[in-house]
């Protein structure tokens, strides 16, 4: 991991085993001694946890060593235990539980149908609250991949831009043009999503 720029990781990798508990967090650890910035995407899919192990026992030594969660109050309650009644006062109980956390993020979907969707974002910084525009997506080609292109997204933003606004916008715009490329890979280019975040002011996306 030396030199590396960022270590990401989603909830899926430490439900399929210990073994694979164990190895993420070998990871995060060393990504923390070495000063690489850490994030998660708490993903919860209970199927998946059939080892003995739950996730409320595996995953808050996981998330300490993270700069970044990708998560709901409602996943941060169940996996965590930390309530609040709003998303800023969930995200400051999650920074006050795990101190490294910096930023907290968070999408939100409208599905006005199985081909048209609305999308937006927003990022917490323990003061501040930064929303993306709503993208408004029609019609969906494939939806897989597309919280993936969200965090590869805000997280080159965050790598990228001295500006946190401009970097929820640019991984809600990266999210927004996955839904238009078939697979789970977003082929979407850097200036693609720069014109998308920076220059269409209704919303819109027409690919």
């Amino acid at each position: 991991m030396q030199g590396a720029d960022w270590f990401h990781w989603t909830g899926i990798t430490p439900a399929l085993s210990q073994g694979a508990a164990d190895c993420l967090l070998a990871g995060i650890q060393t990504a923390n001694r070495l000063g690489v910035p850490v994030s998660s995407d708490i993903v919860y899919r209970s199927n998946l946890w059939q080892y003995g192990r739950s996730p409320q026992e595996i995953m808050p030594a996981l998330t300490e060593g993270c700069t970044l969660v990708l998560g709901s109050k409602g996943l941060f309650s169940e996996l965590y235990g930390v309530v609040g009644s709003t998303f800023q006062e969930s995200g400051r109980a999650l920074m006050k539980r795990f101190p490294n956390v910096r930023y907290i993020t968070d999408t939100k979907r409208n599905s006005v149908s199985a081909s048209h969707n609305q999308l937006s974002a927003k990022l917490f910084d323990g003061q501040d609250v930064y929303k993306s525009r709503v993208y408004d997506i029609q019609p969906i080609t494939d939806r897989i991949g597309t919280g993936d292109a969200y965090m590869a997204g805000l997280i080159y933003g965050l790598l990228t831009f001295n500006d946190l606004q401009r970097a929820v916008e640019f991984g809600a715009a990266a999210s927004a043009l996955k839904h238009t490329i078939p697979g789970d890979v977003n082929l979407a280019t850097v200036a693609e999503v720069d014109t998308l975040a920076n220059g269409d002011s209704s919303g819109k996306l027409k690919r």
